[in-house]
């Protein structure tokens, strides 16, 4: 199962699910499905996601079960 840090990380950019969402291109509805883990993000939006949150894409998003 795919995991993520989506919200945490997201909160530290004091951005909204909104603001996130207009960043990379898709609504608050997909960006609060992708944080509660209903949605796996493509390998483009994921990659979005991490530049958005100014991370490495491994910190935003891993497999459960393999190492953080």
């Amino acid at each position: 199962m795919l995991r993520n840090k989506v919200k945490e990380l997201r909160a530290r950019h004091n951005y909204t699910q909104s603001d996130l969402g207009q960043l990379v291109g898709v609504t608050r509805q997909t960006i609060g499905m992708i944080e509660k883990g209903d949605y796996a993000p493509s390998v483009v939006l994921a990659l979005k996601i991490a530049k958005a949150l100014r991370v490495d894409l491994e910190e935003v998003f891993w497999i459960e079960g393999e190492d953080e």
